[in-house]
């Protein structure tokens, strides 16, 4: 299996999770400025809700995408508020022809005064686990 993670992130909640990820797969974490240029089974992408919706970059980032490059997309974020960007995301991979894993990772961000230290070593340790049932 051949695996990519990029991530957009405003806080750097995001950003976190996307390394510990990575850093169980065996790749590196790049921000969504990075295309996704090699043939991959599965692209893990980190993002949020940013008022109500996924950022206009994310909508982009996939919009950009090659659907003979990308098997899936493996959604995975954290957000104060709101829980998963799932059904935002798939809306858009559908628009380019690639399919979107069932599975998912959400945790809590920390934003402003809620949810402090979030993502924790407990959420870093959640993904790490989320990310080795894919290897």
């Amino acid at each position: 299996m051949t695996y990519a993670v990029r991530y957009y992130t405003k806080t750097g909640n995001t950003k976190k999770l996307a390394e510990a990820l990575a850093a169980e797969l065996g790749v590196e974490a790049l921000p969504i400025t990075e295309p996704v240029s090699e043939k991959t089974d599965y692209l893990f992408l980190g993002n949020s809700y940013y008022a109500f919706t996924i950022d206009p970059e994310v909508r982009q980032f996939v919009a950009g995408l090659d659907k003979d490059k990308v098997g899936k997309i493996v959604n995975f974020g954290s957000a104060a508020l709101l829980n998963s960007t799932y059904k935002k995301v798939k809306a858009e991979a559908d628009k380019v022809g690639i399919a979107m894993d069932d599975k998912e990772f959400h945790c809590k961000g920390e934003f402003k005064n809620m949810h402090k230290g979030r993502p924790n070593e407990q959420d870093l340790a959640d993904i790490r686990a989320f990310a080795a049932q894919y290897k």
